[in-house]
């Protein structure tokens, strides 16, 4: 079967939420994409004080200087589409309150007729945590898995109940339910985060790197997978930040995803040959300017993908 796409939705800097949002959702579906994603970036510290990632002295896009809400921007765009899935790629799990945070995907998967997926994450901007966490930085592991646990209370049968660190609900009746349990997928590369992802999650969201590097560690997860006694499958969603140019990248150093439509989708092929990768997120917002240009791109790539067979 060809290989699932995905789109990033217009949330940064250079995009207009009022007149980029929608008709990129609409296109984006029309196109073929069967699902859209969001991100989570809520500030941009000045000076920088932490490189991105945590890397020292990596800087930060300039398009993070304004990052559009996640969750409103889903919505919105669950509100104009009718087949893709919706989902977040990833949310910090401990910038959320776990209950409010489980209610509102239950309620975009009732709304919107079962299609919500739930990307999480544990973040790593120090900043972001203290200026908007439920928990301090070092406590974030503990806090995801509550969330987790919350998800799953939430969205199971009526009397709802829990006793946990952040959460207590008493028994109550809390709706509305989800059409079914929303998936759940985990940004997860070692330790015990990897545990958490195979003995909780139903989807892995690594992101892209060269096709061997991603084989190499899916095996891993196979094999950990094996180990702590899992049966049932893994989803497998890539997330591939492109770096879009109207020319081939040429010479030595071409990262994964980097370079013209022909080169985006020969790594797009590489990595849909892995057996288990399912679906590839294509993140082109750091690479256009505006939603017409995105727009425009996406169908590019899009079209060019299914050309090649893939």
């Amino acid at each position: 079967m060809p290989i699932k796409l995905g789109l990033s939705l217009p949330q940064m800097k250079q995009f207009s939420l009022a007149s980029d949002l929608v008709p990129a959702a609409r296109a984006a579906e029309e196109t073929g994409y069967e699902s859209l994603w969001v991100f989570e970036r809520s500030l941009y510290p000045t000076p920088m004080t932490q490189g991105l990632y945590g890397v020292p002295g990596l800087p930060w896009p300039d398009a993070y200087r304004s990052v559009a809400d996640p969750l409103v921007t889903l919505a919105m765009a669950a509100a104009v589409t009718e087949r893709a899935r919706l989902g977040t790629s990833v949310l910090v799990a401990p910038y959320h309150v776990p209950f409010q945070l489980a209610r509102w995907f239950s309620t975009l998967d009732a709304a919107s007729g079962g299609r919500a997926v739930a990307g999480l994450g544990t973040g790593w901007s120090h900043d972001e945590y203290a200026a908007g966490s439920v928990a301090p930085f070092e406590k974030r592991g503990a806090v995801l898995d509550e969330l987790l646990d919350v998800f799953a209370a939430v969205q199971g049968p009526d009397p709802v109940s829990y006793e946990g660190e952040l959460s207590r609900i008493a028994p109550a009746e809390v709706g509305p339910k989800p059409v079914r349990p929303v998936p759940v997928y985990l940004a997860a590369s070692g330790g015990p985060a990897l545990r958490r992802l195979v003995d909780r999650a139903d989807g892995w969201m690594p992101v892209g790197m060269t096709a061997e590097q991603l084989a190499g560690a899916w095996q891993g997860v196979k094999d950990l997978a094996a180990e702590r006694g899992r049966t049932r499958p893994l989803d497998v969603c890539v997330r591939a930040n492109v770096q879009y140019s109207q020319k081939p990248f040429e010479g030595e150093g071409r990262q994964p995803f980097q370079g013209s439509v022909a080169q985006i989708v020969e790594d797009v092929a590489a990595h849909a040959a892995i057996d288990g990768v399912g679906e590839i997120l294509l993140d082109l917002c750091l690479s256009t300017r505006d939603g017409a240009e995105l727009i425009d791109v996406s169908r590019e790539v899009y079209a060019a993908v299914r050309a090649a067979g893939v």
